[in-house]
């Protein structure tokens, strides 16, 4: 079963511009996501899927491989898509978003092994549970609930589940979504054909037009978390890790 990692890397960011390309401790952005995807063993290629010759320039240089794909995608699974498109020998392919330089290999693996070992999955992402009660509250962190089978029932950027009876004896435990995808080819596929839906417009959250369109998407909970790279007081956060590390 071939697997490909794919890293959509799109130019433009209002809020970091050019920021695939933002240096962290000495490299590329987009290559330390490189590095940290070529390290999970389920993989058996990691091709950056981008927008901008720039990136795929930089990507060459480091001897990785890059596709430049169309500048219209209204996602990065439909980046993925068309990389789909291109390798029609692949049977699963995994979206690893191109501003996670911190992403864990292993949570990758788990992701993987949640579809390859269903046969009836057809999409698998992850979660981590939530530590920090602010984030909670924080509309950046995105929040998904499960049922017992592990599969999600809802994304979103509120504070799901609500503990309505705060002075009872009422529990919640809060998972925070982490934006990494597995499909199936032929789910991959369909993607793009799919209309956009009122949650995904109102939350602006692609994965809940998997959920509008009748699929179900299955959740690894996973210890790692990962940091994004989102703003530029990110840059300094991460690279403060990376000399940790």
């Amino acid at each position: 079963m071939k697997i490909i990692g794919v890293i959509p890397a799109r130019y433009n960011s209002s809020r970091l511009p050019g920021k695939p390309l933002v240096p962290l401790a000495g490299k590329p952005m987009i290559e330390r996501v490189w590095a940290q995807v070529r390290k999970a063993s389920t993989l058996s290629g990691v091709v950056v899927a981008t927008d901008d010759e720039r990136i795929v320039s930089a990507v060459k240089a480091f001897g990785g491989e890059a596709m430049l794909t169309r500048a219209d995608h209204r996602s990065g699974t439909e980046r993925v898509a068309e990389v789909a498109v291109a390798h029609k020998d692949a049977d699963i392919f995994v979206n690893v978003q191109g501003d996670e330089p911190m992403i864990e290999p292993s949570a990758i693996d788990q992701a993987v092994e949640a579809l390859r070992d269903d046969e009836e999955v057809k999409v698998a992402t992850l979660a981590v549970p939530i530590t920090h009660a602010p984030d909670i509250m924080d509309p950046n962190v995105v929040k998904a609930v499960l049922d017992f089978d592990g599969n999600a029932l809802y994304f979103s950027r509120a504070p799901i589940p609500w503990v309505r009876d705060r002075a009872g004896m009422a529990h919640a435990r809060h998972l925070k979504h982490l934006g990494l995808y597995v499909y199936r080819r032929e789910a991959l596929l369909d993607f793009p054909t799919f209309p956009q839906g009122d949650l995904e417009r109102v939350e602006q959250l692609e994965q809940l037009r998997w959920l509008e369109n009748g699929y179900r998407i299955r959740v690894a909970e996973t210890a790692h978390d990962s940091i994004g790279v989102d703003v530029p007081e990110d840059v300094a956060r991460v690279e403060q890790m990376l000399g940790r590390g």
